[in-house]
């Protein structure tokens, strides 16, 4: 399940964060981002509405990879999975929903930024990590320091990352995908802007397509 996750979000390369405040954004919403080209999104759970929009996400568009971010506890993980949300990402290392994924067989990416936390993830057989906030701790210089111990991981760098620095990331083998937020702003979202979402979606594809071929 882990390995198949882990590939699954490799070949889009970009999983664009979605904070969604009202369910009737999430299907066309949804709908933009799979006519981009990046059929994928981690909902955060940050707000009330974010377990009905996976739900909505996952109906409307079922080819989509849709899973829950910004989840900080294992009840979180549960209403999460059970709106539909295929992996779970967390801005941090928690053991207790590490641990609480695995044993479920969820596909868990936490949050690393120190090499400890990343031993940690390693000693969970953990592949792949949530690299977060990426541009304020180093970006791709502090991704590379990391990955040279620990060669069996790649990380999924989350915070700053956008259309400017996206090849740099992207450039780099010890590097996933990218998270980020630039395609999906809050304001345009609020704005019904989904054509421009779309757009914006594609250009990210376009930028994957050329470097990861």
């Amino acid at each position: 399940m882990f390995d198949k996750m882990n590939e699954k979000l490799s070949s889009y390369g970009v999983v664009p964060v979605v904070v969604l405040n009202d369910t009737k954004d999430a299907e066309p919403l949804a709908g933009a981002l799979v006519r981009g080209g990046l059929g994928v999104a981690e909902v955060t759970f940050r707000t009330d509405a974010a377990e009905e929009s996976i739900r909505i996400m996952c109906k409307a568009y079922p080819e989509m990879l849709v899973g829950a971010g910004t989840v900080l506890t294992t009840e979180q993980v549960d209403r999460a999975v059970n709106a539909g949300a295929q992996f779970i990402v967390s801005p941090g290392f928690d053991p207790e929903i590490v641990d609480y994924c695995i044993s479920r067989d969820i596909p868990v990416y936490p949050g690393t930024i120190t090499p400890s936390e990343v031993a940690q993830a390693v000693k969970r057989g953990l592949t792949v990590c949530k690299f977060f906030p990426a541009e304020q701790f180093g970006g791709v210089s502090t991704i590379k320091a990391l990955a040279a111990p620990y060669t069996m991981v790649k990380f999924m760098p989350t915070g700053g990352v956008n259309l400017k620095n996206l090849r740099d990331y992207l450039s780099c083998d010890k590097i996933a995908a990218c998270g980020g937020t630039w395609m999906v702003k809050g304001d345009m979202i609020k704005a019904g802007q989904f054509d421009e979402i779309e757009k914006i979606t594609a250009e990210a594809a376009q930028i994957v397509k050329e470097i990861r071929g």
